[in-house]
């Protein structure tokens, strides 16, 4: 009986302490296709000429025990946009807005410090869903679908509220073809974007 009884706490203890050490929640935010913060600012002030889009998402993440080290995996929805210049044979050189939607899953290790402070770094793989341009002459695009970037970024939390900024720098090279139909030939780019993310997360 004695054994039972103790085998019942110790599940009890096990299950309390695996909880404790795993957390997840929603994010969502607002991502701007930049190199850099001052990038950013300047197009900010200039009528925010920067190409943005939004993200939103779940995750999760793992205390590591014994550190302040976890590992935060994320599941994420992207919809972003890139300014693509294309120059035809024979024709002038144009410029058109590239859309794109995809699946991105970070996963970051982040270190926790000043009780509401952490900063973290990882890799992060992308999978394109679907992709457009602004314009009707270009038709048929066909993207590699997978690329690899690397995060960085620190963010604070307040209670089951979380902020984060991150910069994010694709790293695989990644190239799309469309057909343009006036001059009835391939054309291929790169898709890479480097951008900044702004993300607002709830725990819960």
């Amino acid at each position: 009986m004695k054994k039972v009884v103790l085998m019942i706490f110790l599940f009890i203890g096990g299950a309390q302490f695996a909880q404790s050490q795993i957390q997840g929640g929603i994010k969502a935010g607002i991502n701007y296709n930049s190199d850099s913060f001052s990038d950013v600012k300047n197009d900010a002030l200039s009528g925010a000429k920067s190409k943005t889009g939004f993200h939103a998402g779940a995750w999760l993440r793992i205390n590591l025990p014994v550190t302040d080290l976890y590992l935060r995996p994320e599941l994420v929805y992207t919809q972003l946009s890139n300014e693509v210049t294309y120059e035809p044979t024979g024709f002038q050189a144009q410029a058109t807005t590239y859309k794109f939607q995809k699946i991105d899953i970070p996963v970051l290790v982040g270190m926790k410090f000043l009780k509401i402070a952490h900063a973290f770094a990882g890799p992060s793989f992308q999978y394109i869903l679907d992709s457009d341009f602004d314009i009707d002459e270009l038709k048929q695009v066909d993207s590699d679908g997978f690329s690899v970037g690397l995060q960085l970024g620190a963010g604070v939390e307040l209670g089951k509220l979380g902020f984060d900024v991150r910069w994010e720098r694709a790293l695989s090279d990644t190239e799309a073809n469309f057909v343009d139909n006036n001059a009835s030939q391939n054309v291929n780019f790169d898709t890479r974007v480097n951008q900044i993310i702004l993300g607002l997360s709830y725990r819960f």
